[in-house]
Parts: C-alpha cells; structure tokens; sequence
C-alpha cells in the first residue's frame, strides 16, 4: 500500500472510531438513558439525605431525564386547551413541584431493592425500555419507560402508566370543581403549599 492511501485509510479509520466520543450527551440511547437515571437516583436520593436536598437532587433528575413539560400538558388532558397562558403557566410549575414533592419521599423509603434494565422495543414513534425493581426474595415488579427523543414521557409500573393515573386524578378534580381548571389549581396549591 503507498504511504498516501495508508494516511486516507488510518484518517478514516480514526474519524470512524473517534465518532463516539464526538457525539453529544443527550445523543445516549433510550437504554442508557434510563441506566443512567436510575443509577443516579440510587446513589443520590437514598440513604441520609435532609428532605430539601433529596428534592432538589430529584428535581435535576426529573428536569434532565423526562419531558416534564409534556408530560404535564398530557396529564391535564382537554383541560389544557380550556386553560388561558397564565393558569397554563402555573400549573406546570405546580405539577412539577407536585410530582417532586410526591416521588422524591419514595426515595426516602427505599430499603435496597436493586433496579435492573433488560431490553428495550420501538412501540410507533417511542422506544419502550424494559426494567424490572426487585428485593431479594421477592418476585420483581417490572417497569417501562417510555422514552421520546432522548426524554421518558411515561413511566408504566405493572402495567399501570402513571401518566394515564395522574391525568385521570386530575380530571376527577378539575369535574368536581363544576369543569373549572382552577379547581385543580387550587388542590395542586394546597398539596405543594403554593405556587
């Protein structure tokens, strides 16, 4: 081989392999994604941690790994086109600080189980990654995320979604309250101590 068509080969060659580390973090899979996430809620939300800090240390966690945004506007449904900017706006920094008040003391009741991803699969336009959570001696609970672009959009426990859950909460609220948004408002307020 002539020394031209070698340097051609290791540019090539070193273009090629140098292409992983080129890629941005958000380019991670929907796998890594959710191994990430959920080794980094192990180590930093259990154990000895003040409530303030445990929050604060979930709230970058939601903020990083999931579409909160439309997560929020799916949970409050048909409701959220009924909703002017401004209660639109304070609803999703109440339903943000509603689901970080809410997960973040689950963290503080964690007593060693051990989560695990094991596989994934397409499902349309978002790709389902498989976990199961499990304590040593009891069968495990199995756990997907569905996961759109690089952010999880649902977390469906046993085959329960959670958002599915939350939307159907918070449209019992919202008909209780004569069909009006600021019925869930005010409940939302009064669960997270304001907005």
């Amino acid at each position: 081989m002539r020394p031209r068509a070698i340097s051609r080969v290791l540019l090539i060659l070193a273009t090629v392999l140098m292409l992983p580390m080129m890629q941005p973090a958000t380019a991670q899979t929907p796998k890594a994604l959710v191994e990430t996430l959920g080794d980094k809620a192990i180590r930093q939300l259990t154990g000895n941690v003040a409530r303030p800090e445990r929050e604060a240390r979930f709230r970058s966690l939601l903020n990083d790994g999931f579409d909160v945004h439309a997560i929020g506007r799916f949970t409050l449904g048909r409701y959220w086109h009924q909703a002017n900017p401004t209660q639109q706006a304070e609803y999703l920094k109440l339903f943000e600080k509603f689901i970080v008040q809410a997960y973040a003391a689950r963290f503080a009741e964690y007593s060693g189980e051990q989560f695990r991803v094991v596989g994934e699969r397409a499902d349309g336009n978002v790709v389902v990654v498989q976990s199961e959570v499990f304590k040593p001696g009891n069968p495990p609970a199995k756990v997907d995320w569905r996961v759109q672009g690089h952010k999880i959009v649902d977390v469906i426990v046993e085959g329960i979604s959670m958002a599915i859950t939350q939307r159907s909460e918070f449209a019992a609220v919202i008909q209780r309250g004569g069909g009006n948004i600021d019925a869930l408002l005010t409940a939302l307020r009064q669960k997270t101590g304001g907005a």
